[in-house]
């Protein structure tokens, strides 16, 4: 099993910029880094390969390094494509034949075995989709990566992006199952209920340094 992370390098200004809005760009970029290294740590303890498809570079980000030290074994390779939708099919394109679970950094509750769950529902199916509580959707599973090109016409970040997506597969005469329903971070609220939920995270521990969390 191979855990695919679809990630932003957390450069201030250019990430969680909804949140931003509200906590200042650094701020913003030092939670997003602690989503994605709480993302990294759930790949690991899921026992997967580990491979990030990341847009931007390291060397620019918020805990840049400790990013790249936390990356050791794992394959690194740059996002390629203009739109996300088309990102998403050359990253599963790279990333090969076999289980693979895409997951993003905006999850940063994800455990190892919740993604072994995800992993475990391609028993008898051809895709695994998880909603997302926005009405996107936070993993996608699938052992061939030609599945994945009927995602190329989806609308991403839409409140029917999740539908819209399971919709697509099964227009492609894919079997498509479901997975549990996670809460992605966008919004102040968001980053507010996954703390809560998750309160060991480094995601939780970057949200309680911020104003926002004693509002």
């Amino acid at each position: 099993m191979t855990v695919l992370v679809m990630a932003k390098a957390p450069v201030p200004g250019l990430v969680k910029t909804r949140l931003a809005v509200d906590l200042g760009d650094q701020a913003a970029a030092e939670l997003a880094a602690a989503a994605l290294l709480d993302t990294i740590e759930a790949t690991r303890a899921s026992g997967a390969t580990g491979l990030l498809a990341l847009a931007g570079d390291l060397t620019d980000a918020v805990g840049g390094d400790q990013i790249a030290a936390a990356l050791t074994g794992w394959r690194v390779m740059p996002q390629r494509g203009r739109g996300f939708a088309e990102r998403l099919v050359a990253a599963h394109a790279d990333a090969g034949e076999g289980v693979v679970v895409q997951v993003g950094m905006d999850t940063p509750q994800l455990t190892g075995s919740i993604l072994r769950d995800a992993a475990a529902a391609l028993v008898e199916c051809d895709a695994v989709l998880g909603p997302a509580l926005d009405g996107g959707w936070w993993v996608l599973a699938r052992r061939d990566p030609r599945v994945v090109e009927a995602l190329a016409g989806v609308a991403m970040s839409t409140p029917t992006t999740g539908e819209a997506t399971a919709a697509a597969l099964a227009r492609a005469g894919h079997r498509v199952s479901r997975t549990a329903l996670l809460r992605d971070v966008d919004t102040l609220d968001d980053a507010r209920a996954v703390a809560a939920l998750a309160p060991d995270t480094r995601f939780a521990r970057a949200w309680r340094s911020t104003p926002a969390a004693t509002r």
